[in-house]
C-alpha cells in the first residue's frame, strides 16, 4: 500500500460481523493469566500513546505528510476504531466499525474510552472467550504501529518526544488513560548510534 509506513487513506465508513473460528481462541490458557498478559500490554500502549498525544503542536492533527498519508487526527480516528474493534475480538466475535471524525480532541478520548472498555473486559472474571492471538497481532500491534507514526511525524513537524527506556517505565495494568506516570528514564540522542571512537 502507498504511503508513509504504509498507510493508505481511511476508507469509506463500513460495518463487517463475524464470529472468531473456535480453533483460533486461546481458552487452553488460565484465565487469569491470559487476562494478565494482555491487560500488562493494554496499559503499555496506553502509556506510550499517551506520550505520543500529550502537549501536541499547534495545527499537527491537520498536518498533511503527502496524498497518501492519513492526517495525524486520522489516524488517531482509526486508533479509537481499532479499540472498538478489540473490544469485539475479547468477546469472541469480530465486529468492524468506522466511526471517526476530524476532531482532535473527540478522537484522542475516544481512543482512550475504547482501551478502558477493552482492560475492563479483560478484568472481568473466568474464562477468557475471546482470541488473544487476534488481539495481539489486530488491534493492540497495530495500534501501536500508529503510536510509532505519530511520534515519527511530530519529529518531522519539529515536536518530537524524548526517548526513554520504557523497560523501566512505570507501567500497570488498569492505567490506561491519557495521565500516565512520569517517564522514569528519559534520555537525548539515538540510543542505537554507534559510540564515537577515542582518538586515544
Amino acid at each position: 500500500m502507498p504511503g508513509l509506513w504504509g498507510v493508505a487513506p481511511a476508507p469509506p465508513a463500513v460495518q463487517t460481523t463475524g464470529v472468531m473460528p473456535s480453533q483460533h481462541t486461546s481458552s487452553s490458557l488460565s484465565g487469569a493469566e491470559t487476562r494478565a498478559v494482555l491487560r500488562h500490554l493494554a496499559a503499555t500502549l496506553a502509556y506510550r500513546a499517551a506520550k505520543v498525544l500529550r502537549d501536541v503542536p499547534s495545527g499537527f492533527e491537520a498536518a498533511t505528510f503527502g496524498p497518501s498519508t492519513r492526517r495525524p487526527v486520522q489516524i488517531v480516528a482509526h486508533m479509537a476504531d481499532l479499540m472498538t474493534w478489540a473490544l469485539t475480538l475479547a468477546r469472541g466475535e469480530s465486529i468492524w466499525t468506522a466511526a471517526g471524525s476530524d476532531n482532535w480532541d473527540v478522537e484522542v478520548r475516544r481512543f482512550f474510552d475504547g482501551l478502558a472498555a477493552v482492560d475492563r473486559e479483560l478484568s472481568s472474571e473466568g474464562a477468557f472467550t475471546g482470541s488473544v492471538e487476534k488481539l495481539i497481532q489486530g488491534p493492540l500491534a497495530d495500534a501501536l504501529t500508529h503510536v510509532g507514526q505519530l511520534a515519527m511525524l511530530r519529529g518531522m513537524t519539529g515536536a518530537p518526544i524524548r526517548p526513554e527506556s520504557y523497560a523501566r517505565a512505570d507501567i500497570a495494568p488498569g492505567r490506561v488513560g491519557l495521565e500516565q506516570a512520569p517517564p522514569v528514564r528519559e534520555f537525548d540522542g539515538d540510543a542505537s548510534a554507534p559510540a564515537p571512537r577515542s582518538r586515544d
